[in-house]
């Protein structure tokens, strides 16, 4: 018995010594250097209130990371769409939205995301080019579809949001500038002798944007392409249709260069 007693404090001593040696041990640290994730937040808006964006973003991140149930978590999310799109970090911004309204298809706040897509689309659109072109129908008109397609969705999911308000107003612009696009396509077929590639284009734009200013140019315009294919009838049939609806039309557009 006395034997088995005095081998306790050395077998003690043996088990114990892994952690006094820190052999198989690890340091455990506290998330986001102990800062709650309130603390993180209220730290990343004081960056913001300092104009130093990215640190803020970094913080708004750090809640993501360390606190991703949290309802600072949630905030922080849109926090950072919005302040990447105002760094012009427009994929990036799209990209956080899209997980956001992956996340919390049931979250209050998501009118405001389907919004600000749609604002950041339609802006992204501009960029670099505005001092070369000032039609942002000559732009890269896949990023005004899709800003139209994000105020669609919007509008059609929480049609009494103040958002969606918004977004009618906006998608006005977007139809007549998608239209005005087609336009230039016609006009440029026809400037190549591709005649039914510019009626097609023409019949696109009073099918698809029958409320746009680009209607009374494209009936004028189809029935050109129609003189020129010897297609009488249909020219006719045009040229009564837009006399009829638009009896003081002039053309806006010319064929030549």
């Amino acid at each position: 018995m006395k034997n088995s007693l005095s081998f306790l404090p050395l077998f003690c001593v043996l088990v114990s010594g892994c952690s006094l040696f820190g052999i198989g041990s690890e340091v455990v640290k506290p998330l986001a250097g102990g800062l709650t994730p309130k603390a993180l937040y209220e730290k990343a808006e004081a960056s913001i209130d300092a104009g130093t964006i990215e640190n803020a973003i970094e913080q708004f991140e750090l809640i993501l990371a360390s606190y991703p149930n949290s309802k600072y978590a949630i905030q922080a999310r849109l926090d950072i769409a919005y302040n990447l799109f105002k760094r012009k970090k427009y994929n990036r911004a799209i990209n956080v939205l899209e997980e956001f309204i992956k996340r919390h298809p049931s979250h209050t706040s998501l009118d405001y995301a389907y919004y600000l897509r749609g604002v950041i689309a339609e802006e992204r659109s501009s960029s670099l080019l505005d001092n070369l072109i000032t039609d942002i129908a000559q732009r890269d008109v896949q990023t005004l579809s899709d800003a139209y397609k994000y105020y669609e969705e919007l509008i059609s999911k929480y049609p009494d949001s103040k958002y969606s308000k918004e977004a009618e107003s906006r998608l006005f612009r977007l139809v007549n500038a998608l239209a005005r696009h087609e336009l230039y396509v016609a006009v440029y077929y026809t400037r190549i002798g591709a005649n039914i590639a510019a009626i097609n284009r023409s019949k696109y734009i009073i099918e698809n944007y029958p409320n746009s200013q680009s209607i009374p140019d494209g009936l004028h315009l189809m029935a050109y392409n129609y003189d020129i294919i010897k297609a009488d009838n249909l020219a006719a049939d045009t040229r009564s249709v837009l006399s009829s609806s638009f009896p003081n039309y002039s053309p806006s557009y010319s064929i030549k260069n």
